[in-house]
């Protein structure tokens, strides 16, 4: 019978902000992309490198390497580790999910991933931690299970906050052994409003209380960053119905076992250890079998205040099919807008390129400005990325990444002032576009950096040393 009162403070690897976790997230994955597959030894000096330029320069090596065990290795399971053929060396390899990432630009989604797969017990945690949670019993994958306690709030027309979640759900040892089903735990929870009950987490008394909840709130955050829920300034959650496909997909899923069995390790010996700390690595850094359904669509980022707006990004999304890119339609807009109020002359200047291969540019328009250059064409290259925070340009620490082709970079050299890189951020309730006009101007001057990633190699017969034919032999 389920018991609340059976707590247990089940906690995760801590994070950052949500906003901190959006602005990192592209830097860890441009930095992976750029210097994996590499051996370890390598792999940890670059990656700390790499990120001294988005810290306070006075961090202590402990920052550096918990951004990158911890939150880019064990939370985020960005890369993976295996053991050379032939020797002792361990190579860095980047995981599914980052390579996805980077070609998507799509942060819900790559949350969703991870909130999918996320499971107690896991290979995140210290070794006894581990045990002890076997031992326990625990066994749950705790993203699935809310949305499933979440929808069955709702057949019971009330609604959830971060504490109901936190003491009948996250810090409920009932919960997390799955003894516990969603219906009676939202049923316990009616009996208790209807005595006039109000239980919350009670921790350690003598830590501070964000001890005590913490990782209620971060794993919370990670289902909002997913996209499946609305966390509310009155503490209450609610789930996002514009995700209602990918919802119920987390809810059918809610009583699974762990797709990893941990319980299948031997956890008692330093090499038994370290094969199952690999086996979790490749496992959690791998796409989920059904993360292609995890694609998020611009209506599902629509705020609660804004359903003004649904048949028009509804009308959008369509677009977007037959444009096959959400940023180059926004932008493509946008130009036609700004130029025709410029001069309704002007308007038909504004063409879609994107579908052009090999130009270098997405949109052809016009400067549309006063004076002798109204009708000098302007070249613009689109970069569209969705998330669910805004990035803060006021930041001093604030960091973006973008890939550009070899295409794309000749033409900002070679039309200058005349081209311009258009951020797109589809987030949560708004769309923000950041403006680079002339970036090979800001490369020359230091503003910004490029960093070829790439290499193309051209061969010929009189490179090759030798020819090894199975038919031969």
């Amino acid at each position: 019978m389920y018991n609340p009162e059976n707590q247990y403070r089940c906690t995760i690897i801590r994070g950052k902000s949500q906003k901190d976790i959006e602005d990192f997230l592209p830097a860890y994955a441009q930095i992976i992309n750029e210097i994996c597959p590499c051996e370890e030894s390598i792999f940890e000096n670059e990656f700390n490198k790499k990120l001294s330029g988005l810290i306070p320069p006075n961090s202590p090596q402990k920052t550096f390497n918990n951004h990158r065990t911890e939150i880019a290795g064990k939370l985020f399971g960005m890369y993976y580790k295996v053991h050379s053929d032939y020797n002792d060396d361990i190579y860095v390899y980047p995981g599914e999910r980052t390579i996805k990432y980077l070609k998507d630009q799509d942060q819900p989604a790559f949350f969703k991933d991870i909130c999918y797969k996320m499971q107690f017990p896991n290979g995140m945690t210290k070794f006894e931690t581990v045990k002890e949670r076997l031992g326990l019993g625990i066994s749950i994958r705790p993203c699935c299970y809310i949305v499933e306690v979440l929808i069955e709030a709702s057949r019971h027309d009330i609604v959830l906050t971060r504490n109901d979640i936190g003491y009948y759900v996250l810090n409920a040892l009932d919960a997390l052994k799955r003894i516990a089903s969603p219906y009676e735990i939202v049923e316990t929870i009616v009996k208790d409003r209807n005595k006039g009950i109000t239980s919350h987490v009670i921790g350690n008394p003598e830590k501070a209380s964000s001890y005590n909840v913490q990782h209620i709130n971060e794993q919370l955050n990670y289902m909002e960053l997913a996209n499946l829920i609305v966390l509310h300034n009155d503490g209450t959650v609610r789930l996002n119905e514009r995700e209602i496909v990918t919802i119920n997909l987390f809810a059918s899923h809610w009583d699974d076992d762990p797709a990893f069995n941990v319980a299948e390790y031997d956890l008692n010996s330093v090499q038994a250890r370290e094969f199952f700390e690999f086996a979790w690595g490749q496992y959690y850094s791998a796409l989920s079998a059904d993360a292609a359904s995890f694609e998020t669509s611009l209506s599902a980022l629509i705020s609660d205040n804004d359903h003004s707006n649904d048949t028009q990004t509804e009308q959008e999304d369509d677009n977007t099919v037959e444009l096959g890119d959400e940023g180059e339609k926004y932008v493509y807009e946008y130009e036609k807008k700004r130029v025709s109020e410029f001069s309704a002359r002007l308007a038909n200047k504004v063409l879609a390129m994107g579908k052009t291969r090999g130009l270098g540019y997405d949109i052809q328009t016009v400067m549309a400005i006063p004076g002798d250059k109204a009708e000098y064409v302007k070249y613009i290259e689109v970069k569209a990325t969705k998330r669910i925070t805004a990035p803060d340009i006021n930041d001093s620490l604030w960091l973006d990444t973008i890939n550009m082709t070899r295409n794309e970079w000749v033409a900002a050299q070679q039309h200058g002032d005349y081209y311009s890189i258009y951020r797109v951020y589809f987030v949560r309730g708004n769309v923000l576009m950041y403006i680079i006009e002339n970036p090979y101007k800001l490369y020359e001057k230091g503003t910004l950096s490029i960093t070829p990633t790439t290499y193309k190699m051209d061969f010929g017969n009189d490179a090759i040393d030798r020819v090894i034919s199975k038919v031969d032999k």
